[in-house]
């Protein structure tokens, strides 16, 4: 029996699909009955999305379990994949409400205690303990998780219950495959990111300015937007180089104009972008924290200092652009062990049907 399978997220879609994001769609319908409920525009029939509108996040979460007991009526799930326990909590409303046996999976992608924290504007903290409290809710009355990592894993277990499947979401990596280009001399650091608080560019900021008082010659590469771009406009001020925006080619490129990647987020779930590097053969200073330490590992593929620590991630950003060798050394062992973090859309679709199946 093919299962029927309602996803339910936050990410915003533009239809038709781009084509990575299309292999993947593709490679799970041909598996299951699928419907997505999202945000968005554009027309497909396996998508339902709601336009983005002014207040987007909160009328967005405020009309999602009317949206979800109305899929639930009309599409008649077996099973609803929640993409993170915000999306969850209208997930098992609209399941009380309609009284649907639909069976709820939880995907867990980082610390959901974060994003009321260290998102957007700090007035979002006045609703952290109501929010924490609600996903905690609805994890605890999920029928089963999937988390992307080992950390990820940890944050399921702490509420008690065991993750059906620990696997990544399918990404197109193709503009980071190929043969990585030689490491340059210049001291040159690339942060891409979010520029936000759990990207924790404000201790960036500090450490940079640590590191250019001992390498004058040091150079930054900043690749994000966000609330805090007044932190990467006072560093271009100072000599850095800030786009708010590069497409995955530019990205790789400018990870080839690179010594090394630098990653201080305290809080990540898994962290894609260490992924890109790896594949373009860099390594990554980051932050002893989050989901980094599952794909870094100290003086191999990367340095990690503890998070928080200015000193201690300047003086690492200082070995990785001076020390003769390092970067070479760190970069290669990444490259090597990009291909355990690659998987086709075939091979994505086969994990997500196996954890369905366990939870019917």
């Amino acid at each position: 029996m093919t299962p029927r399978v309602l996803f339910v997220g936050r990410t915003r879609y533009r239809l038709p699909l781009p084509e990575g994001l299309a292999r993947k769609w593709d490679a799970l319908s041909e598996r299951m009955n699928v419907r997505v409920l999202a945000s968005g525009t554009g027309r497909d029939p396996r998508f339902h999305l709601i336009p983005p509108r002014h207040l987007d996040g909160p009328r967005f979460y405020a009309s999602l379990p009317f949206e979800v007991a109305r899929e639930l009526r009309a599409f008649d799930p077996d099973v609803i994949v929640a993409e993170s326990p915000y999306e969850a909590v209208a997930a098992e409303i609209a399941r009380r409400t309609t009284r649907s046996r639909a069976k709820l999976l939880v995907e867990v992608h980082g610390d959901w205690r974060t994003s009321t924290r260290l998102y957007g504007s700090r007035l979002r903290g006045s609703v952290a303990p109501v929010g924490d409290a609600l996903a905690g809710w609805a994890v605890r009355h999920a029928d089963g998780h999937r988390a992307l990592s080992s950390f990820t894993a940890s944050l399921v277990r702490r509420e008690g219950r065991e993750p059906v499947g620990v696997f990544p979401t399918f990404s197109d990596l193709g503009a980071f495959a190929g043969p990585a280009a030689p490491v340059p001399a210049e001291p040159r650091l690339l942060f891409v990111g979010m520029l936000e608080r759990y990207k924790n560019v404000e201790l960036l900021a500090a450490a940079w300015r640590l590191v250019v008082a001992r390498l004058p010659e040091a150079r930054l590469h900043i690749v994000g937007n966000g609330t805090q771009t007044a932190v990467a406009a006072a560093l271009a001020a100072e000599g850095a180089q800030w786009d708010r925006y590069l497409d995955p080619p530019a990205v790789a490129r400018a990870l080839d104009a690179a010594r090394a990647l630098v990653l201080p987020s305290p809080a990540e779930g898994l962290g894609r972008v260490a992924i890109e590097a790896f594949l373009r053969g860099r390594g990554v200073v980051g932050a002893r924290a989050g989901g980094i330490p599952d794909i870094v590992e100290h003086d191999r593929t990367g340095l990690l200092v503890e998070p928080g620590d200015a000193d201690a991630l300047a003086g690492a950003i200082a070995r990785v652009l001076a020390e003769p060798g390092l970067a070479e050394r760190l970069g290669a062992a990444a490259h090597e062990e990009s291909s355990r973090w690659l998987s086709s859309p075939d091979e994505f679709a086969d994990r997500v049907v196996a954890t369905v199946q366990k939870l019917l």
